[in-house]
């Protein structure tokens, strides 16, 4: 068994037409998060996660910034790519968890939503939860949202 945890943060866009995705969850009516992909920080913190249990590095070292094939590119194909990466480890993801920390928006509505969505990819349940910073800090002056992942590989049968 290996175990792998990831980080992500981004600061909302200053784009008013941004989309904001998270667990590749589209959440409307909301203001997106700035990156050079979609920058779903949930779907990024749990490919990390996955590649960094599996001794591949880090979403930066596959899907560079710098390279143009990946300006814009939807969190739920990059999580499609780490999943072959970790299958041709040979490991294969056995329990996932995300914490999206926000003070806004609310996302308690959305949480099973965006579990489905990322267990389906992922191939094993992924459990998804919030929480805030009580006003604390960058995100607690709701400047952007960050994510937290662990995963739990083991070898593929």
């Amino acid at each position: 068994m290996r175990i792998g945890h990831g980080f992500d943060v981004h600061r909302f866009s200053d784009d008013e037409h941004r989309e904001l995705w998270l667990g590749l969850v589209h959440i409307p009516a909301e203001r997106g998060l700035d990156g050079h992909s979609d920058a779903d920080v949930a779907t990024h913190a749990l490919c990390d996660a996955l590649l960094g249990a599996s001794g591949l590095g880090d979403l930066g070292r596959h899907f560079p910034s710098s390279d143009e094939r990946w300006r814009a590119v939807s969190s739920r194909e990059l999580l499609a790519r780490v999943i072959e990466l970790v299958l041709v480890s040979g490991r294969e993801a056995q329990s996932a968890d995300v914490t999206i920390i926000a003070q806004h928006p609310r996302l308690a509505e959305l949480l099973k939503n965006m579990s489905d969505a990322l267990s389906e990819v992922v191939g094993c349940y992924v459990s998804v939860k919030a929480t805030t910073t009580d006003g604390l800090g960058a995100i607690g002056d709701k400047q952007g949202i960050a994510a937290m992942a662990v995963v739990l590989l083991n070898q593929k049968l």
